[in-house]
């Protein structure tokens, strides 16, 4: 089985689950060495393995075990089949079984992998001298539960008879399930890639082989590992009665780690600390010293001694404990103590900047050719040294310093920070990220920093970007910012005036197109900012830009780059320049060859993958400034926000290699508490956040804010609308009475099928994507949606295109329950509180079924997928989310298809409301009294850029 091919292995994985959940018992065969250790399946009512299909490789069998008997236990020969440790664990860690002995092994295998993985195994050799891998050294707690699984093994996870005479004895769990946790750790240390990693070499190879001259190693290496008693080093320091440092042996034990024993007591009071210790203190001690004398020569002394317990030191020794030997010592198992209040006395900073550059400017501080001091400033008790200390403790050779009337330590780091106080200079970008963390690298270590003169000035002026006071809003928007969009829209200005750029990335619904409008029409007030703007987005937004620009900033000219015609000629020096991230990837080199003043892109999750085409094009246009907008800057891991500030703010986050050591593995990881927080410090001047159940936001919103969401359509879709206006208007105008009022609303309604979905038309099932406007827009909204963790209502008239889109989500892994008219009761009531649960995120509703009637407050979205055209029915769709026990804003988006009938009408509701209600207030059937004339402008599709 060891050389079996994957597909071979999960073959076999697959079987022996099937097995486990079909009742089979587990007991395992210990091996010599460990790694041949082997996993018994066996069927306790008596059938042979045989006559199971086995796959190709698997073997039974027959093995003698002590199976309980009445009162007593006999013995009893069974057929099985015997696994490899690697398969057995596989099977194991994903099996369901259902014999107490296979569920016994399976937790075994669990807590051999858990200790493993926390790296609780060593190298060792067996009785018989081979090379093998062993679980341990085990904390306390780990001890406990080896022990606590032992006790709970029913009597068929262990009917091994014990070696012996008779009576006969079953093995003892404890015994066997070390024996099992070394065999898994003897295994699976040794992949494919240990030979490549470490050679040719015990410990790696997997055939077994006696190297008996490593007896004398591995018991030492063993019982190191193994110890109860370790020492550790306390440093006194020359006082009033001493001259010399001394070094005093201590000792320590594992089952009480708060119990600390001078060495000199094992000597006088041998009984009574090894009472406190065990009987092996004293020769445990002496291994302990002997490992020591290894990594630090000095400690030879203390052995060549009969009662070791305290060493003289010279200066030259203690500066170097002070140093590297502490670490050598710390390696070997011993640990070095030195008084604390020493130890804390003196304090290192790296402080980075320029402490005297009149007239400086964060401008030139940030230019690309610009460098920026690094020099290490040592303080005692918080105040820093003056030069002439400074010098004192870089001239010092001894550990111990006297500063201001008191001894502190000095070690040889702090004393070479001393003597080099300046070091290699920092790229702007360094300096700015050493400063927002308020830590620098330097040496392998991490030392706290501040940034002083102009760069500190800088640094406070971006680290809290909702305290700035406002900028003046734009004379030419025709809008009223609200406070929080005022104080986006002064952080933006300040982040691309500097150079910065930044991430705003809002809550969706808060207004992050109209606040880049803002800063686009600020940017236009000041010669040194003003310029085109381009704005990346998806598809399915460009119609949206451009109806948010045309009504906010109306004096502004925009322009889609998209479609056959796309160009550039002509550009003035205040236009907005739209176009899609399709475009981007094939038109990068000539969008390049214009200095655009602001590039901003929009839902810029699109280019969360630094290595994808889009993200690699997107970094190559050139811009004074970049605004990334986005709801969701952070979707699946934190490599994307790298993503994101890389492209605003070039240098900022370092490489992504750098990024992920530094930063993201400990966060995902959650092994370091300070990694987050340091990340926060960081990024947070760059990304500015508002969540709308932030203080002072909300209360900002109206109760329901209602956005028009306008989609273009896809080829597809434009060739079917325009044959069936052609073909259906043609009847229309030789048909009258009835019969031409049936053909009007057939091809109403055969319009709005092909605005939602060719599929729906054409009534198919297959494929979706791709292939609408609309379905490409509802994917961003569900995906920002349910990223945040909200919850949406999705209304379309057609149960057939809720069918398809129910299909569609499930392919995309998206949560979705769909309500119908022939949905039962009892089922309708039951899907409504699993979404007021907020078990699911997104609900289907047909428009009729669930138009009234239903309470869905979990929602804080409404998606019109298709319009009613009648606002009252549209009302109180949405009401089902809008009514009272709803306590946040509510978002209502209304998809349309741009340049169609849909289009049309939306703008006759939004322009003639009153008249609205009067011609089209009924819905579909107003529009069939229309002319001929009037219904084929209506019907007639609009320019599709």
């Amino acid at each position: 089985m060891r050389s079996a091919p994957p597909l071979a292995r999960q073959e076999t994985s697959a079987f022996v689950r099937e097995l486990l959940g079909d009742g089979w018992a587990a007991v395992f065969l210990p091996g010599e060495p460990a790694r041949l250790g082997r996993l018994l399946l066996w069927k306790p009512t008596g059938a042979a393995a045989g006559d199971c299909m086995a796959p190709t490789g698997l073997e039974t069998e027959t093995v003698e075990l002590v199976l309980p008997h009445g009162r007593s236990v006999r013995r009893r020969r069974v057929e099985g089949y015997a696994l490899p440790v690697a398969v057995a664990v596989s099977a194991l860690a994903n099996a369901e079984p259902t014999h107490p002995s296979g569920a016994a092994w399976q937790a075994a295998t669990r807590l051999a992998l858990r200790l493993l993985a926390d790296g609780r195994f060593h190298p060792a050799l067996t009785p018989a001298g081979y090379d093998t891998w062993q679980v341990g050294p085990c904390t306390a707690a780990q001890r406990q539960s080896l022990d606590a699984l032992a006790a709970a093994f029913p009597p068929h996870a262990h009917c091994l008879p014990e070696p012996g005479p008779a009576p006969v004895r079953i093995a003892e769990p404890a015994a066997l399930v070390r024996q099992f946790c070394d065999a898994v750790a003897d295994d699976l240390v040794r992949t494919p890639a240990a030979p490549l990693a470490m050679g040719a070499l015990p410990y790696a190879w997997r055939e077994a082989r006696a190297v008996p001259t490593l007896r004398e190693w591995a018991e030492e290496t063993q019982a190191a590992l193994t110890a109860e008693v370790s020492v550790s080093l306390r440093v006194d320091v020359p006082d009033g009665r001493r001259r010399q440092f001394r070094a005093v042996l201590q000792l320590h034990t594992a089952a009480d780690p708060a119990l600390v024993i001078e060495a000199a007591r094992l000597w006088s009071e041998p009984t009574e600390v090894e009472r406190l210790l065990g009987p092996r203190a004293e020769t445990e001690t002496l291994l302990a010293l002997r490992r020591g004398a290894r990594a630090w020569p000095p400690l030879q002394r203390l052995l060549n001694e009969a009662a070791p317990d305290q060493l003289r030191l010279t200066d030259d020794e203690a500066f170097e404990l002070l140093g590297d030997a502490t670490d050598a010592l710390r390696a070997a198992g011993v640990d070095v103590h030195w008084p604390r209040e020493l130890v804390k006395a003196l304090t290192t900073t790296a402080e980075i900047g320029q402490r005297a550059a009149p007239g400086s400017t964060a401008g030139g501080l940030l230019d690309t050719e610009a460098l920026l001091d690094f020099r290490w400033q040592v303080s005692l008790g918080g105040e820093p040294l003056t030069e002439a200390e400074m010098d004192a403790l870089a001239e010092s050779r001894r550990p111990l310093v006297r500063l201001r009337d008191q001894w502190v330590v000095a070690d040889r780091k702090l004393v070479a920070r001393a003597k080099r106080r300046r070091m290699e200079p920092l790229t702007p970008m360094e300096a700015l990220s050493a400063a927002l963390t308020g830590e620098a690298e330097r040496d392998g270590d991490r030392v706290p920093c501040a940034a002083v003169g102009a760069l500190g000035d800088l640094v406070a002026r971006i680290r809290d970007p909702e305290s700035r006071t406002p900028v003046p809003q734009p004379a030419a928007l025709k809008a009223t910012l609200r406070e929080y969009q005022k104080r986006g829209l002064a952080w933006l200005a300040e982040m691309c005036a500097l150079g910065l750029g930044g991430c705003l990335a809002d809550d969706m619904g808060l207004g992050k197109t109209i606040t880049l409008l803002a800063l686009h029409l600020h940017r236009q007030s000041e010669p040194t900012t003003a310029g085109p703007t381009l704005v990346v987005c998806p598809a399915s937004l460009l119609g949206n830009w451009q109806r948010e620009a045309a009504r906010f900033a109306p004096s502004t000219p925009v322009r889609r780059y998209h479609g056959g015609d796309r160009h550039l000629k002509d550009l003035t020096s205040d236009e907005i320049v739209l176009v899609t991230y399709g475009v981007l990837r094939r038109d990068r080199e000539v969008l390049a060859e214009t200095a655009w003043s602001l590039v901003a892109a929009d839902e810029a999750q699109h280019v969360k993958n630094p290595y994808a085409v889009t993200a690699r094009e997107l970094r190559a246009l050139p811009a004074h400034a970049r605004v990334a907008l986005t709801g969701t800057p952070v979707e699946n891991n934190l490599s994307e926000l790298w993503a994101l500030l890389d492209w605003t703010t070039p240098g900022l986050l370092g490489t992504l290699t750098a990024f992920r050591d530094r930063h993201a593995r400990a966060i995902e990881a959650g092994k370091d508490p300070e990694a987050a927080e340091r990340l926060t410090r960081l990024v947070r001047p760059f990304l500015l956040r508002r969540k709308k159940s932030d203080p002072g936001i909300a209360p900002e919103l109206p109760p329901k804010t209602e956005t028009d969401r306008v989609v273009p359509l896809t080829a597809e879709q434009t060739s079917l609308y325009e044959a069936q206006v052609r073909e259906t208007m043609a009847k229309i105008e030789k048909s009258e009475g009835i019969a031409r009022r049936g053909l009007v609303l057939k091809l109403l309604t055969a319009l709005k099928q092909i605005c939602n979905h060719p599929a729906q038309y054409l009534r198919q099932s297959t494929p979706l994507r791709g292939r609408s406007g609309k379905l490409d827009l509802l994917d961003e909204l569900l995906d920002t949606i349910t990223a945040e963790g909200e919850s949406v209502l999705v209304f379309t008239q057609y149960k057939q295109m809720a069918a398809l889109l129910e299909k569609h989500l499930a392919e995309r892994g998206v949560p979705a329950l769909f309500l119908h008219g022939a949905t039962p009761v009892a089922q309708r009531e039951e899907m409504v509180d699993r979404f007021q649960r907020g078990e699911v995120p997104v609900f289907l509703l047909s428009l009729k079924a669930a138009g009234t009637g239903l309470n869905l407050t979990r929602a804080t979205h409404v998606v019109h997928y298709d319009r009613w055209w009648n606002p009252a029915v549209e009302d109180q769709a949405t009401d089902r989310a809008y009514r009272i026990g709803q306590d946040k804003p509510v978002q209502v988006h209304k998809l349309l298809a741009e340049g169609t009938v849909e289009d049309k009408v939306a703008k006759l509701l939004e322009a003639k409301r009153t008249l609205a209600d009067a011609v089209v207030g009924s819905g579909e059937a107003a529009l069939t009294e229309l002319s001929d004339a009037d219904l084929a402008e209506l019907v007639a599709l609009g320019r599709q850029s």
